[in-house]
């Protein structure tokens, strides 16, 4: 069963970072259609947050057609998110790759928060639909 780490520090409403880690898990593959969610109670013991956060959670992952609620028997994933599965070949030898340039990148004396602006900024390059692959230098324009 997933569970639930709250960051108050992040300006990212609570809500969002519940809605945010189930979509992460279920691309992860950690959670599958049918697994039940933590029951708000449980979310709210764990991360010590209002019931109602958990619920407008649940309820905007019901809206995407991610979860749905079962009365008297909680909150049920439903639909599923990334492309192939979870434990491809390629998945685990690209997670393993990623593991040894983390670790080089923390050896070398970058933060977390460093590591995550790398990582991030290399994606958003590489998967823009309005620039294509190409080793452009930033401010470059066809």
């Amino acid at each position: 069963m997933i569970e639930y780490r709250i960051d108050r520090r992040s300006g990212v409403a609570t809500y969002l970072q519940i809605v945010q880690q189930t979509k992460q898990a279920l691309r992860l593959g950690l959670l599958e259609p049918g697994d039940k969610l933590p029951t708000a109670r449980e979310v709210v013991e764990a991360t010590a947050i209002n019931p109602n956060t958990v619920l407008k959670a649940y309820r905007e992952l019901e809206r995407e057609g991610l979860a749905e609620g079962r009365r008297g028997l909680g909150t049920f994933v439903r639909g599923t998110l990334g492309g192939g599965a979870a434990d491809s070949p390629l998945r685990a030898e690209l997670r393993a790759e990623l593991a040894a340039w983390a670790e080089r990148a923390r050896a070398g004396g970058l933060e977390k928060d460093d590591l995550t602006a790398l990582f991030t900024s290399v994606v958003d390059e590489r998967t823009d639909t309005h620039v294509p692959h190409t080793n452009r230098k930033q401010g470059e324009h066809s």
